[in-house]
């Protein structure tokens, strides 16, 4: 079971500009490794097209070919990816305190902000004690289901929120929330608790505590999560400690 990597169709574009992300974007968490036939099926352009624009993306650094004849995507777009402000500037901020609070706790801490209807993963420190994720730095994944998530989407704008609502929704388990009603129950729970629960909601093995980071200004810009195995604790005092590691990333994105 993947999450969800797509924030929507590829908008209006030159015709080469808009064929090369095409390209880019045949390759997903499933699919790393792609020859070229597999390539240009993936991106619906003809063989010859593909074989020309791959050759133009591997001369940048966008893509790389391996010995096995597969390509990959190159190391030229790690490096540019790293300078968006959102995630490279959040997670400088924000590492320290995650460290601190997986080091202390033995489990997983994440840092997620939202892009358009879903969340990206911006960092996830695995603890000594932590339970498996899904859940991938540069990932993507549903707003509903995760404690970074629920927080998330409780604080975005109301037309968001409208249309993460009306669905569909994606079921993970067999305790995944997919009814409008309760959803809306949930987020208005994490606003006025300060933090959010995802029980059981992605893995039947796991619970998530999110809260709010907040910038300058008070608009909540991420959120944080601690990911614990199910049963293991109860949420309100993991709810504490996120909330803590959450106002400390606050305070220091306002500095």
């Amino acid at each position: 079971m993947s999450a969800s990597r797509r924030g929507g169709p590829i908008g209006p574009t030159g015709p080469v500009v808009g064929r090369a992300l095409q390209l880019l974007d045949a390759f997903s968490p499933d699919h790393r490794e792609l020859s070229l036939s597999e390539l240009a099926r993936r991106a619906s352009m003809p063989l010859s097209t593909a074989h020309r624009l791959v050759h133009e993306l591997c001369a940048w650094g966008a893509v790389e070919r391996g010995g096995d004849g597969l390509y990959r995507i190159g190391l030229r777009l790690w490096e540019i990816g790293s300078l968006a402000p959102r995630g490279a500037g959040l997670r400088e901020v924000a590492l320290p305190f995650l460290e601190d609070l997986s080091r202390s706790t033995g489990e997983n801490a994440q840092l997620a902000v939202r892009e358009g209807m879903e969340l990206v993963f911006v960092e996830r420190i695995a603890g000594s004690r932590a339970v498996p994720v899904l859940t991938r730095v540069g990932g993507r994944f549903a707003l509903t289901a995760t404690g970074v998530g629920l927080v998330l989407l409780a604080h975005a704008a109301v037309e968001v929120q409208e249309e993460v609502l009306s669905g569909p929704f994606e079921r993970y388990t067999s305790k995944t929330v997919t009814d409008p009603v309760q959803l809306r129950r949930m987020l208005a729970a994490v606003r006025s608790n300060g933090f959010s629960v995802s029980d059981r909601q992605v893995t039947m093995d796991a619970l998530s505590v999110g809260a709010p980071i907040r910038d300058g200004r008070g608009e909540v810009v991420a959120a944080v999560s601690l990911v614990v195995r199910h049963g293991s604790a109860t949420p309100r005092p993991l709810a504490w400690l996120v909330r803590t590691s959450a106002q400390a990333i606050s305070r220091a994105l306002a500095g």
